[in-house]
């Protein structure tokens, strides 16, 4: 990683992960594989700062770890790049196992329980499959018929207009999130003295 860090992907340590690797990476990382109207790429730095947003609109008072728990909910793909679902399910349960770990570790570097509980697991999924709708169309040329379909309707009393940003401001972003969530969880500290250099 560009912190110096060395992460084994077969057994990744929290020790091993910094929020720095993470943003970097995120905002390089193109949603869509892509595919993509704009002058840049909709970043999963991006999308996850979107998601974030989405489930704290949808639950009113969610807990700032469980908004970090939804901001951080692609943070793997900082790694493994982002793979579009049918990809993944045609890789099967090796890929997802490796992915959990990932995950896993993650989660325990930030202050988060490994696992994230059932109805704040399925919260996140509604919010980024609400982020997916509206990135469907407007960047991925899908019209409103095929992403209701796919995706769901996004909650009635909650709009958003995507303009993607660059990578630089991507990263801002998500670490400017990163920073007040982790405040907020009472974590900052304790994150911060992980830092060896």
């Amino acid at each position: 990683m560009l912190s110096g860090r060395r992460l084994d992907l077969l057994d990744p340590s929290p020790f091993d992960v910094e929020i720095e690797d993470i943003a970097h990476g995120l905002a390089r990382v193109a949603r869509w594989n892509g595919q993509t109207v704009g002058d840049h790429a909709f970043s999963v730095a991006q999308h996850s700062v979107v998601v974030e947003e989405i489930a704290a609109h949808m639950k009113p008072g969610l807990e700032p770890r469980w908004r970090l728990a939804a901001l951080l909910h692609d943070a793997s793909e900082y790694v493994i790049g982002d793979m579009i679902s049918p990809f993944k399910s045609a890789l099967g349960v090796n890929y997802k196992s490796f992915e959990s770990r990932l995950e896993d570790a993650i989660h325990v570097r930030f202050g988060l329980p490994p696992k994230t509980p059932t109805a704040i697991k399925a919260l996140i999924k509604k919010a980024d499959r609400a982020c997916a709708y509206f990135e469907a169309t407007q960047l991925a040329g899908f019209g409103r018929t095929e992403s209701l379909k796919l995706f769901g309707r996004p909650p009635a009393d909650y709009d958003l207009v995507i303009e993607p940003q660059s990578p630089s401001a991507a990263q801002k972003a998500y670490l400017d999130r990163f920073r007040v969530l982790s405040e907020a969880t009472g974590l900052s500290p304790a994150a911060d003295a992980w830092h060896t250099e």
